[in-house]
């Protein structure tokens, strides 16, 4: 047996999309994505960072119901845009979300135990597979924990700063910024709102996918941008831009300013449990995509058996989990978020350039012809305009698997 089962509804799906967002953008990305605007431009890049996320949800929702199998782009890339393109998609999902992976487990090592991050991040690697691999039932149940804790920190942090900040809504003036700063911070931005692509590559273990996964996508990522618009006022207001962008931990300095510093380590503790959520849902939907790739033959095909009790692919969760411990052990966090948000932006683009090939859905109200061309454009552009160091190191990542792929495909190579 080499299929999944179908247990996931609405309210599932969409949980498990939260877990995914809900933490990376709140506690790591809003301090270096406020410094890369230069000390301003949080709010307009927060903005384009969550239309372009819209547009790309938009996308990801309509190809979803189409191809309801696991593996997200990799598979629409496939279907509509030819193999290599879906292989170029898959490649930089997983190699990006497997950097995603290593970064939110260095985060929780830094929270827990700073002396000791990397021996703590391969331990939260470790328990996270665990759970993955007792089935996505497990997975599910889980991460609802996991977000009802995490919506009641971030929740705390919101009523501290309006009630003991002040929130000085004059210092919001300060986040104006314009230019290349903000395409830069919203393409860090962008980071945090990825996770809604979960919902996509559990697409074979949703119930009536046609009708689930397109209300999940916008539901999650809507709850997603909302909470994230009301922490950024809340942080900017009390602490100021300046402030912001230096503070490693910007949501316990609200606190902490706002006159409770004996809350810090409940935000602390709710930090860990958030990223714990994410690297849960990050590390299901990777090991989904693999299998996806496996099944073509795309990677090594013994990734793709199932595990016969749980339903779970077992072996390439288990692949997903050495590698990221590999780059836990070798990698910084920082730049494992810059390389993570080039590879996903292109992975993105292509699944925009996907959905513009199927035409207009009749009875829909959105346009999403135009939405999917303006996502396609805005995630080449954020792509673009991120650090250096990230563009150079992505682009030569994905240009080395392109070129693995094209030498797997010549006929040289398959006759030797």
């Amino acid at each position: 047996m080499s299929q999944l089962e179908r247990r996931l509804g609405v309210p599932e799906a969409v949980l498990i999309g939260l877990g995914s967002m809900l933490g990376a953008g709140v506690f790591v990305v809003f301090g270096p994505a406020t410094a890369a605007s230069g000390g301003a431009g949080l709010l307009p890049a927060l903005v384009l960072a969550g239309f372009i996320a819209f547009c790309n949800a938009t996308s990801s929702a309509r190809l979803a119901a189409r191809y309801p199998e696991s593996g997200g782009t990799y598979i629409y890339g496939r279907k509509r845009l030819g193999p290599f393109a879906g292989f170029v998609a898959g490649w930089g999902f997983v190699v990006g979300k497997t950097a995603s992976c290593a970064a939110m487990a260095l985060t929780i090592g830094a929270y827990l135990w700073p002396e000791q991050a990397r021996l703590v991040a391969v331990a939260a690697v470790l328990a996270v597979t665990g759970v993955n691999l007792r089935g996505i039932g497990k997975t599910a149940t889980v991460t609802k924990a996991l977000v009802a804790l995490v919506l009641a920190v971030l929740t705390l942090v919101a009523v501290a700063g309006v009630v003991g900040g002040p929130v000085e809504l004059d210092r919001l003036a300060d986040a104006g910024g314009a230019g290349r700063g903000v395409l830069t911070a919203a393409g860090l931005l962008f980071f945090a709102f990825a996770g809604y692509a979960r919902i996509a590559t559990l697409g074979e273990e949703v119930r009536d996918p046609e009708r689930t996964i397109p209300r999940a996508v916008p539901i999650a990522l809507g709850l997603v941008l909302g909470s994230y618009l009301v922490l950024a006022v809340v942080a900017l207001g009390v602490l100021g831009a300046d402030r912001l962008a230096g503070s490693a931990a910007p949501l316990a300095d609200v606190v902490t300013t706002a006159g409770l510093p004996e809350l810090a380590w409940v935000v602390r503790a709710g930090a860990t449990v958030a990223v714990t959520g994410v690297l849960l849902s990050l590390l299901a939907g990777v090991g989904r995509t693999l299998l996806a790739m496996a099944r073509r033959r795309d990677v090594p095909a013994a990734l793709a058996a199932v595990h016969p009790r749980h339903r779970v692919p077992h072996r390439a969760e288990l692949t997903v989990a050495a590698m990221v411990i590999l780059v836990v052990l070798l990698a910084d966090v920082r730049h494992a978020i810059g390389f993570s948000s080039c590879t996903v932006l292109v992975y993105y683009a292509i699944t925009n350039a996907a959905a513009l090939t199927l035409g207009r859905d009749p009875g829909r109200r959105l346009p999403v012809r135009a939405l999917a061309a303006l996502g396609l454009a805005g995630c080449l552009l954020l792509a673009a305009n991120l650090p250096l160091t990230s563009v150079v190191v992505g682009f030569a990542v994905l240009a080395a698997g392109a070129a693995w792929y094209a030498l797997r495909r010549s006929p040289t190579l398959r006759r030797s």
